[in-house]
Order: C-alpha cells, then structure tokens, then sequence
C-alpha cells in the first residue's frame, strides 16, 4: 500500500492501468517492454487487480509474445494466476495476428510477397507445440486462391494424405501448391519421413499437372526451404 497526496492509502498499483494505457495510446509501442503490452491485453481479462507478476510469469514460461499467444490450453492454464478469461483474450489476439497475416496472402502472387508468405508462416506456426500441415493452393499466375491445415498431429507427427491433397487442389482448379508444416522441436531440418512425404506428394500432383513450388518447415527461429536444399524436383526438368 501507498499513501496518496489526500492521505488515503491505496494499492502500490493504484492508477497503473490508466499510466499505460495513456503512454500506448500517446507514445505507440515501440518503446515498451513485452511484459507491458501483455498487461494491456490481459487488463481485458482480470479486472481490478495488479496483473505484471503475470505477465511476467507467462513471458518467462513461453520465452516472448508470439509463445505466450500460441500457448495451448493446458501449458497455459498451468501458470499461476492464468484463468480461462485470460486463455480467451490471448486466443482473440492470436486470431486477430493470424488474420492480419493471412489477408496478406490470400489473392496475392507469392513470388512478389515472398516475405509475407514467410511472416504469415512465423505467425501461425512457428510457436504452436503439435505439428500443423498447410498448403497454399495458387492458380496459374501463382496467385494464392486458398489456405488450408491438412492436418493436425502430435510433437513430432502429423499425418497428410496426398491423394486428399490432390484431390483438394482439383476441387479449387489449383494449379501449384506451397507445402508448410512446423517443427515444435523448434529445428526445422527435414527428417527422412518429411522427405519421403513430400515425394508422395509430388507424385500425386504430378500425374494431375500440379506443380509443388517449395515445401517449407517452420522452426521457433528459422525456416528451411526443400527447394533451397536441392530436395525436390525442378518443374523444369520433369
């Protein structure tokens, strides 16, 4: 407790949420620390009460931002003080940052938004702690008409079906496909079952006429690209 100008003894945090919230709103975010912009978004979740210890507790389980956002239900709920109201707020930021992301994309050549394919891949995969399988379904001009998760798996699985694949791009009359999925490991090399799953892949889409431009993992820091490292056909060449 603190003793005010009138005497009175309040809270040591007594006017803190109006502090921050009128130096975001004059000052922006740059300059402010990662703990204090969760403050502002957990202000939504708990009323009334001093929230930096937690926001300081949920940056030190998850590392920064982008893991306390893509936190799962159960790590989440799992830090002291964090609730379901919080798991909620934190899931509406994530959808926000996701959609944002994706309206970058979507009806966009991915040869001349390469950097945002790559962001919007960080976005949505980089922190997540199953793996995810997207494809990006272009038409003839490599313009992106549809983003899809194939599939959802486990730490280190996730199950794809390439005549679903396939038969998903004839359905959208794709023409070319971008290939995603993360490592949660957080190393994003490819292992010999992600190799040999994206050769099925080709060999589906291939007899249709479908070319698969690159096949991109996602690790917490870094992508690799199969095309880069010289495991995948040259359309080209086929």
């Amino acid at each position: 407790m603190v003793t005010g100008p009138d005497g009175r003894a309040r809270p040591h945090y007594h006017g803190h949420r109006a502090r921050l919230r009128d130096r975001f709103l004059s000052g922006g975010h740059a300059a402010m620390p990662e703990y204090e912009l969760l403050e502002l978004l957990l202000f939504n979740a708990i009323p009334r009460i001093d929230v930096k210890p937690l926001a300081k507790r949920l940056l030190a389980e998850f590392g920064d931002l982008n893991g306390v956002v893509a936190a799962s239900e159960r790590r989440l709920l799992g830090v002291e003080g964090a609730t379901d109201r919080v798991y909620l707020q934190l899931r509406i930021a994530e959808a926000f940052a996701q959609r944002m992301g994706q309206a970058r994309v979507l009806d966009r050549c991915i040869m001349s938004s390469w950097s945002d394919v790559v962001a919007y891949c960080r976005t949505t995969m980089a922190h997540r702690d199953t793996e995810q399988f997207r494809v990006l379904f272009l038409d003839r001009k490599n313009v992106v008409i549809a983003d899809e998760a194939q599939g959802e798996g486990t730490v280190d699985h996730v199950p794809v079906y390439p005549r679903e694949i396939a038969r998903r791009a004839l359905e959208l009359n794709a023409s070319a496909l971008l290939l995603i999925h993360n490592h949660p490991s957080g190393d994003p090399t490819p292992s010999d079952a992600d190799i040999e799953m994206t050769a099925r892949i080709e060999i589906a889409c291939r007899a249709l006429d479908i070319v698969i431009h690159d096949h991109m993992i996602v690790g917490k820091d870094r992508e690799v690209s199969f095309r880069a490292l010289g495991l995948m056909e040259d359309p080209a060449a086929t």
